[in-house]
């Protein structure tokens, strides 16, 4: 049977979507019971090499006297609702685009 946690047992939320660049800041608040859930779940699911090293880096450091500082970033500002972009609205559209009927006279490859 596995030890592992499972995903909802996680201290940080949308674990497996966090990107790697910004998982440093985000175990900050953890403790190391937290930081070792992680590396638990990580290695029997992932295993990705960068994020392993990353956990056992800040356990090492929780275990050689280092304190959780501040709270662990509960939602990921690179995870937005709009899916792409920013919403457009008849404020923020811009002007309708009428093509002339008779064509455009700067393009030859159209009739004038």
């Amino acid at each position: 049977m596995n030890d592992s946690p499972k995903h909802d047992e996680l201290p940080l939320p949308d674990y497996d979507h966090i990107p790697t660049g910004t998982l440093p800041t985000r175990i900050q608040g953890l403790d190391s019971e937290g930081v070792q859930q992680l590396l638990a779940y990580e290695q029997a699911h992932a295993n990705r090499l960068g994020v392993i090293q990353i956990l056992e880096s800040r356990l090492n450091n929780l275990q050689n006297g280092a304190t959780p500082s501040g709270p662990t970033v509960p939602t990921m500002p690179e995870k937005s609702d709009t899916q792409g972009g920013s919403p457009v609205s008849p404020a923020t559209a811009g002007p309708p685009v009428n093509p002339p009927h008779e064509g455009v006279p700067t393009n030859p490859s159209q009739p004038r």
